[in-house]
């Protein structure tokens, strides 16, 4: 449970998450994850952030989804409901101090990949947007952090900041759907859990908000280097904390 002198924290991160999510396309779990993860259980930070992720979604579905055409993702969300069944039945096998270690490296190594990759139109074939889909799924159930490899599929494969956006929004509406309800059959999602999401909500719509303004009047070129910059200290303070569980 947050303590009240908590929540200040807690609303600033989902608000600095949020404002990347939604001037990125990315971010919100891969930053709010490690943070929440100081605070609450390993059960109740990605409950709360794929909640968020998914009520947030549902708002913010009519900006983004005449921008991508959703048919051609089918398959990729068919391996990702898999993966995410795959990861849920893992979360439940992990301490506190596993837990903050992996979202630590996993988040480190998408940092360390993303700046050596840059979008550019590619010929993908199937079998890896297939694999793409699976191991997000594993990485969204496991941890609530499906970002790793979808993000790096939209850098390498989707030029356009405004399409690379709105694919990555529109993955992720749908991994928050199917780890959620994941977790409701693990019996990980109880009134707490809608009681921190009610608590919350507020600061994501602040942020969102936040985002799409930045979104709007700024490059691409300053998003990318504000996110890795921000993930990538995060991953390494989550790590420092894990390690001295």
């Amino acid at each position: 449970m947050i303590e009240p002198q908590q929540l200040p924290l807690i609303w600033g991160v989902i608000i600095v998450a949020a404002t990347l999510r939604a001037f990125t396309g990315f971010g919100f779990a891969l930053a709010s994850v490690p943070a929440f993860a100081l605070f609450l259980t390993p059960a109740q930070s990605v409950v709360l952030s794929v909640s968020l992720t998914l009520g947030l979604s549902i708002q913010t579905w009519p900006q983004y989804r005449t921008k991508v055409l959703l048919k051609p993702l089918l398959p990729m969300f068919a391996f990702a409901a898999v993966g995410t069944a795959l990861g849920a039945l893992l979360l439940v096998r992990l301490s506190a101090e596993i837990f903050q270690l992996a979202i630590g490296v996993a988040t480190i190594l998408a940092c360390l990949v993303l700046s050596r990759y840059h979008p550019r139109h590619r010929t993908v074939h199937p079998a890896l947007t297939w694999g793409t889909g699976l191991a997000g799924g594993v990485l969204n159930g496991a941890l609530a952090i499906p970002g790793p490899p979808i993000i790096v599929y939209a850098m390498a494969t989707e030029p356009n900041p405004e399409k690379s956006r709105a694919f990555m929004l529109m993955f992720f509406a749908f991994s928050s759907a199917t780890a959620l309800a994941g977790y409701g059959i693990a019996g990980l999602v109880d009134l707490q859990s809608l009681y921190l999401f009610l608590l919350s909500y507020p600061a994501i719509y602040l942020g969102d908000k936040i985002g799409y303004r930045l979104f709007l009047h700024y490059s691409g070129k300053l998003y990318r280097g504000v996110a890795l910059a921000t993930l990538f200290l995060i991953g390494i303070a989550v790590i420092v904390k894990g390690s001295h569980l």
